[in-house]
């Protein structure tokens, strides 16, 4: 493939006949075809080499003007080479565009990733969590090892990108990485927004996510019934960050506040609410909507007990990283004979279920203290909460068929 680039400097003459400089021309051959741009140097023309491509002698101006083509010249095979790993359509015209800066539909998807990613990490703790730079970076790895394995490139053209390339790279996470379906689709949704920037740019003639359809699988969430939640409630532990990790996830259960959300709860986002009692105001880290939650003694319980620690980030619990507390919680739940498969998330999900909804709390309601953008989303808990009413409701029916039996025996 080398072969069929070339890269040579010649000089063109002025107009006038008694002309003793001329201007330096760089011309680019990819397979047979040509691309001239004018270096904008001028030379001596006794001095200039057409063979050696250089002006000859040892002068100060000779060497400076030849180092200067030399960075001409590396510049264009750098351009060349990056092409090759990312992209079969080459032309000279190409080449001579990208040198020039006359280009900027020449984007690669994994040079576009570290571009946001970069960014995004400034404003981490701002308008961003840790944990969402994270899974951009994750979705990062993922596309650099797929398109390795796949196209054997370090990088991918983001205008060559197609429902072609995204079906590849769900089959890719699936087969290659073992990743569930909605797991797959939870990275591709990072892909699709920096081809959306791409598109936006206009550095893509059409949005290969545009009519591309992909649903997630329904799935039961998990939670704790009323039983579970006092087994670890009464449990004793000695080891003081067990204990901690037990209390904060109560916390959580008693709140509805995810993990990344309770890590940054400080006294500030407890206040009067309008029925005089105390109340927690939270903007959601994943959504930014508003979190209104009336504290239930359980939850103020907490916050009281833990008052006179000090945490270094001033928070009002101590939140270990999710990592630990996911890994603390399969140790509490072994002690505690829970078969579940118990994480921090799983909080959430009670609160939603075991803890409102099933003592009556309106859905509206619970939506709102979730800080879910859509009634939809709480939705999802109301379908599990209907399958254990359904369960119930069975177990009242035999209660009063008994019960009726019981009362024509004694007639």
């Amino acid at each position: 493939m080398q072969d069929l680039l070339s890269v040579l400097f010649y000089v063109r003459k002025s107009k006038h006949e008694d002309a003793t400089h001329a201007t330096v021309y760089l011309r680019i051959t990819y397979d047979g075809k040509r691309a001239e741009v004018s270096t904008m140097r001028k030379v001596p023309l006794a001095k200039w080499s057409a063979k050696a491509n250089k002006v000859n002698g040892s002068s100060i101006e000779a060497k400076q003007v030849n180092r200067n083509l030399d960075v001409i010249k590396n510049r264009v095979y750098e351009i060349y080479q990056k092409l090759l790993e990312g992209s079969e359509h080459i032309t000279a015209t190409l080449i001579k565009d990208i040198y020039l800066g006359n280009t900027d539909d020449n984007k690669f998807i994994l040079e576009m990733f570290e571009e946001h990613n970069n960014r995004m990490s400034k404003l981490v703790g701002k308008d961003y969590s840790f944990r969402t730079l994270q899974r951009y970076r994750t979705t990062q790895k993922h596309l650099l090892a797929f398109i390795g394995s796949s196209y054997r490139r370090k990088d991918y053209p983001v205008k060559n990108i197609d429902t072609q390339f995204i079906n590849a790279f769900i089959y890719y996470l699936k087969t290659e990485l073992n990743h569930t379906h909605n797991s797959a689709l939870k990275y591709l949704s990072y892909l699709k927004k920096i081809v959306r920037i791409a598109f936006a740019n206009g550095w893509m003639e059409k949005d290969p996510f545009y009519n591309f359809k992909l649903k997630t699988e329904s799935i039961d969430r998990e939670f704790l019934t009323k039983e579970e939640i006092i087994k670890i409630m009464e449990k004793e532990f000695s080891t003081p960050r067990i204990e901690n990790v037990r209390d904060v996830f109560l916390f959580s259960c008693n709140t509805g506040l995810a993990y990344s959300d309770v890590e940054k709860l400080t006294a500030d986002n407890i206040v009067k609410g309008i029925d005089g009692s105390l109340w927690i105001k939270i903007k959601r880290t994943k959504t930014k909507s508003l979190s209104s939650i009336p504290l239930l003694p359980i939850a103020q319980k907490l916050i009281e007990k833990y008052k006179d620690v000090e945490n270094p980030k001033g928070t009002l619990l101590p939140v270990y990283s999710n990592q630990r507390m996911n890994s603390y919680l399969k140790e509490i739940a072994e002690r505690c004979e829970i078969k579940k498969n118990l994480t921090f998330h799983m909080a959430r999900h009670t609160f939603a279920t075991t803890v409102t909804l099933t003592n009556g709390v309106p859905i509206e309601s619970v939506s709102k203290m979730l800080g879910h953008r859509s009634l939809k989303t709480t939705q999802h808990y109301a379908k599990i909460l209907d399958e254990k009413l359904s369960e119930d409701m069975n177990s009242l029916k035999e209660r009063i068929s008994a019960a009726e039996k019981a009362s024509n025996g004694n007639k």
